[in-house]
């Protein structure tokens, strides 16, 4: 289930951005006194009340400033569309201190003409005549306002408790057990062109410029004449009892569904108006997802931005398959692949246990190994140790590799369990989760690793002290 979007939109220099960083929680927006300091548009994951959502903080909206030119008019008016067309809530911003003024009442029109919810948000109401002056803004149409101070948090609390309540009711899907592989990476790298080539038929646009795909668009493929492909599950380590991932606890066959989505680029290279909401889309996209298909152009080699991809989905905890493409167009010998594989664990340091796929999508070559591998990928996260198995494995580790010391106090283990799967994740309760370095935490995952091997899926490993008892 994909995370609710919240837009906030108005006006330049109303404090979008201020209220953005109260929100968030820290400083991730530039503010400052001049109007249109917001150039690209930004997005960070939020929280309230237990509810998580993506915030996103846009640029001032000035749709009849004769000081922009018509491009960049076009640009702006082409964000605010694609802003109110993406978010599930929006939140409209205006200043107390400027007034009701024509630019409101310009970005109100257009936010009549959405189905979407828009709460009303008066911002800089510090005082009580600031709040008392606060209704002439009602004269927008937009129903009930909420006066607020996005620089003191005043107010903001009320205000976050409507957010969460407009959120749209998630309706149960049908194919609950139904397999999401998204098909992620930088512009241009093939992405398209792999999913026509699993489905053998045009299903995305393929063109020579980057960020032709603006959507991420899903399908349900069809596979040797089947809804889906028939998995094998684990020879010696079933998932659960009667279980294979792509169907349903009868054994019926459920849904397997492709994502294709558009490009991610850096925020620096982010271009105004559509390109960059595609990004949101592509985030959105792999929180969606089962299991990611990383595609990295051979050509060009793993990147720093192809790290900053595999950054946004190890946050996700969401499994992955690394697909090299183009591997058509680059000359080969003996030790190429292998030249390859070190410098791709070597940029993605951090997900060396996610299995590496060399394919052309342009001929053909080896993409037949893509779906069977994102399947053995998607049954590494439904494998459940039992819990004698898994303190076994945890007491030879410890007698392997004596836990660290600090200040004369050494780390003691108790025991350990498995609560979930989806992706498979593991308590250690210990006699003070303070000593826990970072580097014992990585040797014990190396030892799950060792006797289960959880291919291309992240492991969460948790440690808490034991209670009395």
């Amino acid at each position: 289930m994909s995370k609710p979007i919240v837009a906030i939109v108005g006006r330049p220099n109303v404090g979008k951005s201020t209220l953005f960083n109260r929100v968030v929680g820290q400083r991730l927006a530039i503010t400052h006194e001049v109007p249109g300091t917001t150039r690209d548009r930004l997005y960070a994951e939020a929280e309230w009340g237990g509810v998580n959502f993506i915030l996103v903080d846009t640029a001032g909206l000035e749709l009849r400033t004769p000081n922009l030119d018509d491009d960049l008019m076009a640009q702006v008016r082409a964000q605010a569309q694609i802003a109110i067309a993406e978010a599930d809530v929006i939140l409209f911003l205006v200043d107390v201190k400027d007034g009701l003024t024509v630019g409101d009442e310009e970005v109100a029109q257009v936010l009549r003409r959405t189905a979407k919810p828009v709460l009303l948000a008066v911002n800089k109401a510090e005082s009580q005549a600031r709040r008392e002056a606060a209704v002439e803004f009602y004269a927008l149409g937009l129903g009930e306002l909420y006066p607020i101070s996005a620089l003191h948090g005043t107010g903001t609390g009320d205000l976050l408790d409507q957010v969460v309540g407009a959120f749209p009711i998630e309706e149960e899907e049908e194919e609950l057990e139904a397999i999401k592989i998204a098909i992620i990476g930088r512009p241009n790298v093939g992405k398209s062109s792999l999913l026509n080539r699993i489905l053998g038929q045009e299903r995305s646009i393929v063109h020579d410029v980057p960020g032709t795909t603006r959507d991420a668009i899903d399908t349900q493929i069809e596979w040797a004449g089947e809804p889906h492909v028939r998995p094998l599950c684990p020879w010696d380590k079933v998932p659960r009892a009667g279980h294979c991932p792509g169907r349903d606890s009868t054994g019926r066959s459920t849904g397997l569904v492709l994502i294709d989505t558009a490009g991610i680029r850096r925020k620096g290279r982010i271009e105004r108006g559509v390109e960059k909401y595609s990004v949101l889309r592509a985030l959105k996209a792999i929180d969606r997802a089962d299991v990611v298909l990383l595609l990295i152009d051979a050509v060009e080699g793993a990147t720093a931005q192809d790290a900053h991809i595999a950054g946004y989905i190890l946050e996700e905890a969401k499994s992955v398959v690394v697909v090299v493409n183009k591997w058509d167009l680059v000359e080969k010998d003996t030790y190429t692949m292998q030249i390859y594989i070190e410098h791709i664990y070597t940029v993605l340091s951090f997900l060396d246990y996610v299995p590496a796929l060399f394919i052309s999508a342009l001929t053909g070559q080896r993409v037949d190994q893509v779906l069977p591998t994102a399947l053995r990928v998607q049954e590494a996260r439904l494998i459940r140790i039992p819990t004698a198995e898994l303190n076994r494995i945890l007491q030879e580790a410890v007698a392997r590799h004596s836990p660290p010391s600090k200040a004369g106090k050494r780390l003691k283990f108790y025991y350990a369990t498995q609560p979930t799967v989806d992706p498979p994740t593991f308590v250690f309760f210990v006699n003070d989760p303070r000593l826990v370095h970072f580097s014992y935490e990585r040797y014990l995952e190396n030892r799950l690793r060792e006797h289960y091997g959880f291919l291309g899926t992240p492991l969460r490993l948790s440690f808490r002290k034991r209670g009395k008892g």
